[in-house]
């Protein structure tokens, strides 16, 4: 079976010379520059679409060392060039993967928005948008990299982790690392959310919550929520805040969540009525004010 439609190779420009080479070598441009915003060097993501050889399953980002070591481990290839060239911060580097795992649905296609009032309609649609903010510390716009997958799929797992020994193992389970800390600004320990992905449709999630107090962690509780382990304020000064996810119910499943840092996303997302979780994940400490939605 041809798979001529799948996303077989990523590849990242950062200069004029990069994007003649990578045009002349079959690469196709998503013309979106990944600086946007911030006047600094033009940045282009490219892909190719190519018979006969394995699609790509996952993509993710790191903003710091310590986030290469588990792609590296788990088998992620890295795309060396620096998607926040010029514009001075942390490097952000793509990696992308070939996976097998149950939760290795192959990517069909690619999207980047750089305007929150972009975002539900995508959502609504199917794309699942990842966690990395591209433009992240630097200004500009918020900049996002979107995903359609071969076949429809549902969260049917999330799981938190607090700094990186477990990273490796989360991957190898085909978990998807949320890539923003939501620490973020608040000193503490490095946490982040993950999910996991099925094309199974009962095995799906069918809402998130969060709680920031002992009285909704009661609630969410005696509402047969279930509770991650992880304090998503691990090391802070804040409240501690879980994130709770329910099983069954005739809810809708769960195709995608993210996790909201743009102010102006809050209330565009709401209006548009995508599942909007009104709990501050950084209640209590100076942290980056920022929320869970999920469609």
């Amino acid at each position: 079976m041809s798979n001529t439609h799948l996303i077989t190779k990523l590849n990242v420009s950062t200069t004029k010379d990069e994007e003649e080479i990578l045009g002349a070598n079959g690469y196709q441009l998503i013309n979106a520059d990944l600086n946007e915003g911030t006047g600094k060097n033009r940045i282009f993501l490219w892909y190719k679409k190519e018979c006969g050889i394995k699609p790509i399953t996952r993509i993710q980002f790191s903003f710091n060392d310590k986030m290469k070591s588990g792609l590296a481990d788990a088998g992620y290839e890295l795309v060396d060039k620096d998607l926040n060239a010029g514009a001075g911060a942390s490097p952000i580097f793509l990696w992308y993967f070939y996976g097998s795992t149950e939760s290795d649905i192959p990517i069909e296609n690619l999207e980047v928005s750089k305007d929150a009032n972009e975002e539900p309609a995508l959502l609504k649609d199917g794309w699942e948008r990842l966690g990395c903010d591209l433009n992240r510390r630097v200004g500009g716009n918020f900049i996002y990299l979107w995903v359609k997958r071969e076949k429809p799929s549902y969260i049917c797992e999330i799981a938190a982790t607090v700094d990186f020994s477990s990273d490796k193992q989360k991957f190898d389970l085909g978990f998807t690392r949320v890539d923003e800390d939501t620490n973020r600004g608040a000193g503490g320990n490095f946490v982040f959310l993950w999910y996991r992905r099925s094309t199974d449709k009962s095995k799906a999630l069918t809402a998130l919550n969060a709680s920031i107090n002992f009285q909704e962690n009661v609630k969410l509780q005696n509402e047969d929520f279930k509770k991650l382990s992880i304090n998503l304020n691990s090391g802070t000064t804040g409240n501690d805040v879980y994130a709770w996810y329910l099983t069954e119910g005739c809810e809708s499943q769960i195709r995608n969540m993210v996790l909201l840092i743009n102010p102006a996303a809050w209330t565009i997302y709401q209006k548009a009525g995508i599942n909007f979780v009104d709990k501050n994940l950084n209640e209590g400490n100076k942290g980056m004010k920022m929320y869970l939605a999920y469609q």
